[in-house]
């Protein structure tokens, strides 16, 4: 029988100080795994500076905005979400990554990995206490909007469609069209 080591975000640090991946290497640690991201694609990567817009202009005042930086869910779980909306920080978020109560919104942009986002990554999101996560699939050009979290999972899910709009939970004032994010022209 095979046994499974499952690494700490220290263990995971000091992999990462003794060279073990690779300078470009797409690594995140999740539940203790180390899970090798998929590539980003043109769809995937232009979606995610259309969100990056849109959640700037909206909340520059209200929320710091992370592109593809890492999050801290636990002790066992440091994955780096395409974006996060975080609770603003006095040290902007120098000294550590941000927490799940520092965490107003999660979102994964999925092309080849949406089971992987909706099936693993959303569920142990809202196990950790990750209030909203918005997962956005780019094939259905629908956004799955996830809150109530609980160890067992989100208990509101809403799929959201072109001509719907989006609102943070966390900021009410705030809320744009789907069509923004799948916006192309």
């Amino acid at each position: 029988m095979a046994v499974r080591h499952a690494f700490t975000v220290d263990e995971w640090h000091r992999m990462g100080e003794a060279g073990l991946f690779g300078e470009d290497a797409r690594v995140e640690l999740l539940d203790g795994e180390v899970i090798e991201m998929s590539p980003i694609g043109s769809a995937h990567g232009g979606c995610v500076i259309a969100l990056n817009r849109l959640l700037v202009e909206a909340a520059a005042r209200q929320a710091l905005i992370s592109v593809q930086g890492p999050v801290r869910l636990d002790d066992r779980s440091e994955p780096q979400p395409d974006i996060a909306v975080l609770a603003p920080r006095e040290d902007g978020y120098r000294r550590s990554h941000a927490t799940p109560g520092e965490i107003l919104l999660l979102i994964e942009v999925a092309d080849s990995s949406l089971a992987f986002d909706r099936d693993t990554k959303a569920p142990y999101y809202a196990a950790c206490g990750v209030t909203e996560t918005w997962i956005v699939d780019l094939e259905a050009e629908q956004v799955l909007v996830m809150r109530s979290p609980s160890p067992s999972g989100y208990g509101q899910i809403r799929d959201r469609s072109r001509g719907d709009r989006l609102q943070i939970e966390a900021m009410p004032d705030i809320s744009f069209s789907v069509d923004d994010v799948f916006w192309s022209g």
